[in-house]
């Protein structure tokens, strides 16, 4: 007798496989951000509604049926699935920021899916979830259960998002950031001296800290940027480089660019004034104004920078947009400025960018000539209003959206009579002039540390009003407080 063959069962899957899980993850949070979407713009019989709720029924089903298991987490700005952290890109850094808000304004903070789901499980939740829940933010999950409950939707276990960690994700990125910043500033210390000392840099160090200034802005961008309130006036030229790189690819990734585009505007940004490293040392640290000559020096900085570039071994590797950087930065849109060139140009985007981030970084810097340097809110007013700044508008408003009304450091005082820094920009937009403080006193004006975050975009959810408002912008020092110690 033959036996017939017998139909092979699929082989168990023993252990999830993280590409897979990250893969289909990134897949599941793209359709659940579209579901949300076309849920909040269209009835839920809408053919588009039902389109995007068809496709993450299917995705979750796939994953449950593969993993055994769906659970959706968010800890501070990451997303994880299953345990399987999910990498944010450019591509999917609109859906993961929404999916962020949307689950802090419910505070949820884990979502998990305990059976096969159906479109219409996921049409409640996902419309209850949008809907702006009362009372006190850890009481908000526990609201949103009975409501699935109330609607007969029992497959979905939400949890309540975890102060722990949510503390301890601060805590791993302010450390990242450390390191990046501090290998950043020792890369670009060790370039400039050796390009003094007449040496030829290597380049391997600079391509590594870069990538890593890119890699910690995708991920979390808050950490850094609050990095670049150390001032240190003694490092000024190193720290100066590290801080135009970071405002410069953080602006990057606001205007859409991607990974390779924003590490080549990451060297463009580090190197932009590796021509200083040619201009005498007591020019550069002259207290007072500068000769006609000693400014005719200073101004030839920008070439000296394109033929440092070109003289450093493996050159080749070096994005020439970087050597483009060098030369253009200090020319201003209408093509005045300096160097002066001979052949009508038009300047690069790249150049407008880290023009950008040059001047303010600059100008919000204590430096041998500036012993007062200006608020970082009078620079973005004089960048916005002053023609002869010569910066690109469109930039500006770009830049003036990621750093917020209050740019990160800014010292400020809130309507209760508390001082405060700005620890991040707003997370929503329509709220731009309402950002994430860091509360550094109490009411009577003693002083806290670590103190507190608070997001002064959240209202009470009793009044509808703002618990806090920023007042007025103050000096730090005249309350004996360095704003830099709040972010290291």
């Amino acid at each position: 007798m033959t036996q017939g063959h017998a139909e092979l069962a699929p082989a168990p899957h023993n252990r999830s496989d993280d590409a897979y899980v990250r893969t289909k993850g990134r897949e599941l949070l793209g359709v659940f951000y579209s579901a949300l979407r076309s849920l909040k713009l269209y009835p839920p019989e809408n053919a588009v509604v039902q389109k995007s709720l068809a496709d993450l029924t299917e995705i979750a089903r796939e994953l449950h049926k593969r993993e055994g298991e769906l659970e959706i987490r968010v800890s501070g700005e990451f997303v994880f699935l299953n345990s399987t952290r999910l990498r944010i890109d450019l591509d999917n850094y609109a859906s993961f920021s929404r999916i962020l808000s949307v689950f802090r304004n419910a505070g949820v903070g884990v979502v998990t899916v305990r059976e096969k789901s159906s479109v219409r499980d996921w049409t409640v939740f996902l419309s209850l979830l949008q809907i702006a829940q009362k009372g006190e933010l850890v009481e908000r999950h526990l609201d949103l259960n009975e409501r699935l409950q109330a609607a007969g939707v029992t497959i979905f276990e939400l949890g309540p998002q975890s102060e722990f960690d949510d503390v301890e994700f601060r805590a791993q990125a302010k450390e990242a950031a450390k390191r990046v910043y501090a290998q950043s500033v020792s890369a670009t210390k060790d370039v400039i001296s050796s390009v003094r000392m007449g040496k030829s840099p290597k380049l391997s160090r600079i391509k590594r800290v870069v990538q890593g200034i890119v890699d910690q802005i995708l991920n979390e961008d808050t950490s850094l940027i609050g990095l670049t309130t150390l001032r240190d006036y003694d490092e000024y030229t190193f720290t100066h480089s590290v801080n135009v790189c970071i405002f410069s690819v953080a602006l990057g990734r606001k205007l859409g660019f991607g990974k390779r585009q924003l590490y080549d505007l990451g060297v463009a940004a580090l190197m932009h004034d590796i021509g200083k490293a040619r201009i005498p040392l007591d020019i550069l640290g002259k207290p007072g104004s500068l000769t006609e000559e000693e400014w005719y020096t200073m101004q030839s900085h920008p070439w000296l920078g394109v033929l440092t570039l070109f003289g450093m071994r493996g050159h080749s590797d070096i994005p020439y947009r970087a050597m483009v950087v060098a030369f253009e930065h200090h020319i201003k849109t209408d093509l005045t400025g300096y160097p002066r060139h001979v052949r009508e140009r038009t300047q690069g985007i790249y150049s407008r960018i880290v023009a950008v981030a040059d001047g303010f970084d600059a100008a919000t810097t204590r430096r041998s000539y500036q012993t007062t340097p200006l608020t970082p809110v009078d620079v973005l007013n004089e960048m916005r209003v002053n023609p002869r700044r010569g910066m690109d508008q469109v930039i500006v408003k770009a830049f003036i959206s990621m750093v917020g009304h209050y740019p990160v450091g800014t010292f400020v005082v809130l309507d209760t009579f508390e001082l405060a820094v700005v620890h991040a920009a707003s997370p929503h937009p329509e709220a731009i002039s309402r950002p994430t403080v860091r509360v550094v006193s109490d009411t009577v004006g003693n002083v806290l540390y670590p103190g507190h975050l608070v997001e002064l975009s959240l209202k009470d959810s009793a009044t509808g009003t703002y618990p806090r408002s920023i007042i007025k912008i103050e000096d730090p020092e005249r309350y004996g407080i360095k704003v830099s110690d709040y972010f290291v």
